[in-house]
């Protein structure tokens, strides 16, 4: 049984999606629910309004727990349906993350350009006049075409799914499910005095920290707003400043202006001290660990932590993070580092177990090109970075220090995609390892030397961009795995059986006189595409394809929370946690079938809350 539900809420100026999350507006003191349409398979779809009871005693009529339940942005419905009236579908689809999927996050996903990509219906537009207006303020006949609207809203839905279903892969729809439910179904809880005195705590070590830049406000702001001495600032802070071309001087200068993306990016950075000074430099009041930490603490006030997550949010195909507050990056370095995850809590009688998959990226890279060697050394657990930093300063593995394995380990799991020694150097500075270009130059070639295999993946990176454009088919590493070419779309298809697009690809211009390149259309203009960059763009979706697989494998026994990269978080008896980790570690070891001889691990960690594992 389908049935499609979409809800009409009450909106205004200041209290509406735009300016508020989604779990502070359904749980909000203001929520009110205008009407609501149901539509069962291919009856027409009904519309009912009434008051808070009528209409839960209107919705409890259909058979919720027996039914795949659909909606455009199901996070939402979802969420209303079990906030708000206590129902909890069998299963839920979502159309806007099919469509994501489908389309790729490139192309416009609201029900209005779908309706008209697929030429099913023309999407109403009369929600423009609910504004600021309860259920009493409309007239019988204002509701009856409010009513329409919804109704119209509906059936548009239930043929879009209708169109999007066909061929979808079943093992994404329960993914889709899986991932509404972690916010539409939460059950993990937050600590709200440990929150309180985490922000206490983020405050008084910002004032601190400004207050060492120098032993008064004004001089501590000249020193801010010094490009030299700012740069000096992140660098005590392992940041290498970010730089730019002068408009003006067409010469290398520091990037610190308000508009520019790599300081603003900054912002964003895992040490609060980086996002502390940066705040300064912009003018902004409050650093993210601030504003996270506050609406952690209002959504504490409110009840459990429901989990915000894009499926298909990037282009890959992995999860991101939404809802304002992002889980995928969490804080992990500087004062008081983690104090956040360890807010994060499992339910009474519960533990949290989260499973990391370990260099997964590195170890599909490896078996996609073929290199024997590298993928027999992860299965019998040997030390790959030492293994690196061996052949780059021809030692024995056993003599390799600390610090040539940091190197090493950095050479592996950075040059992969064809990165050149001048990022090479760039990225090492940023970590705080300082090396010559020349030593970049000789570590990059030695990674190209020894890998062969991935340096071939490249060009035939560069073959299938080719191909894609002449619409022939074409070989990528492992036989069978990645499907290139012969379709009337650009890209390719892989084991979760769902297209891999690039819009407008096209052959432009490369970097040297004579030379083409390729590039392709995003929401924020041409990118460009090469070998070592569709690499990437292969390995970071085949990832992806394998954590998904045993995510719906963990999910079989245990409740999943949460997914972050490249591991996966959930919940287990207390009584039954050393089981529950075995079981997890087993189902993160565990390699699908089109990804025979391809070596696993993982690394986990269990807690009663998240910071503890």
């Amino acid at each position: 049984m389908i049935i499609v539900c979409d809800f009409e809420t009450y909106y205004s100026k200041t209290y509406s999606l735009s300016k508020l999350t989604t779990e502070e507006y359904i749980r909000g003191d203001e929520y009110e629910t205008i009407g609501v349409s149901v539509k069962v398979d291919d009856a027409p779809a009904q519309w009912f309004s009434g008051s808070h009871q009528e209409t839960k005693n209107w919705l409890w009529q259909f058979e919720w727990s027996k039914a795949m339940v659909v909606a455009h942005n199901a996070m939402f419905d979802a969420a209303i349906l079990n906030w708000r009236y206590d129902i909890r579908p069998y299963i839920i689809a979502d159309t806007l993350s099919m469509a994501r999927a489908i389309h790729g996050i490139e192309v416009g996903g609201s029900l209005a350009k779908l309706a008209e990509r697929y030429e099913i219906g023309v999407k109403g537009n009369e929600v423009i006049h609910a504004l600021d207006k309860h259920r009493a303020d409309f007239t019988e006949q204002e509701l009856a075409k409010y009513g329409e609207y919804c109704v119209n809203d509906t059936e548009l839905t239930y043929k879009l799914f209708n169109i999007l279903v066909e061929g979808y892969p079943k093992k994404e729809l329960k993914l889709i499910d899986l991932t509404i439910r972690m916010f539409s179904e939460p059950v993990l809880e937050l600590d709200e005095m440990l929150l309180q005195n985490h922000m206490v705590n983020i405050k008084a070590r910002k004032e601190e920290l400004l207050s060492k830049i120098a032993g008064d406000p004004e001089t501590a702001k000249k020193n801010i707003m010094s490009n030299v001495k700012f740069a000096e600032l992140l660098r005590e802070y392992g940041v290498d400043a970010p730089m730019k071309i002068s408009p003006t001087t067409g010469k290398q200068a520091y990037a610190f202006a308000k508009t520019d993306e790599e300081l603003k990016a900054l912002l964003e950075h895992p040490d609060p001290n980086v996002q502390a000074l940066v705040s300064a430099r912009l003018g902004v009041k409050s650093t993210l660990e601030e504003t996270r930490t506050q609406r952690f603490l209002a959504i504490a006030q409110r009840g459990s932590l429901p989990i915000p997550l894009k499926y298909y949010a990037a282009h890959t195909g992995r999860w991101g993070g939404a809802d304002k507050i992002n889980l995928q990056n969490l804080p992990s370095r500087g004062a008081d580092a983690g104090q956040l995850k360890k807010a994060i809590k499992a339910p009474k009688g519960y533990v949290i177990i989260d499973a990391d998959s370990a260099q997964i990226e590195a170890r599909v890279l490896a078996w996609m090109a073929g290199f024997a060697p590298l993928v027999e050394a992860f299965r019998k657990g040997e030390d790959v970075y030492k293994l690196m930093a061996a052949a780059i300063y021809a030692k024995d593995p056993v003599d390799i220090t600390p610090a040539e394995r940091f190197i090493g380990k950095a050479t592996l799991l950075g040059c992969g995609y064809g990165m050149g020694y001048k990022k090479f150097h760039k990225t090492l500075l940023a970590s705080g390892t300082s090396i010559s270009e020349s030593a970049a130059r000789t570590i990059v070639n030695t990674y190209r030397a020894v890998n062969s295999g991935v340096v071939e993946l490249w060009a035939q990176g560069d073959r299938c961009l080719a191909a894609m454009l002449d619409r022939q088919s074409t070989d990528y590493g492992k036989e069978g795995v990645v499907l290139v070419g012969q379709w009337w779309w650009k890209g390719f298809v892989t084991p979760n059986k769902i297209p891999f697009r690039y819009y407008e690809l096209r052959r432009v211009p490369g970097k040297n006189v004579g030379e083409m390149g390729f590039a392709y259309t995003s929401r924020t203009g041409a990118v460009s595409i090469w070998g070592g960059k569709l690499t990437e763009n292969i390995i970071q979706h085949l990832a992806r394809c394998i954590i998904a697989e045993q995510m719906l494998r963990i999910a079989k026994k245990y409740r999943v929370v949460l997914t972050v990269h490249d591991a996966i978080a959930c919940i287990a008896l207390e009584a039954e946690a050393d089981e529950a980790r075995a079981y997890v570690e087993e189902c993160m070891r565990w390699t699908p079938a089109w990804a025979d001889g391809l070596p696993l691990n993982c690394e986990s960690g269990v807690g009663k809350t998240y910071g503890e594992c």
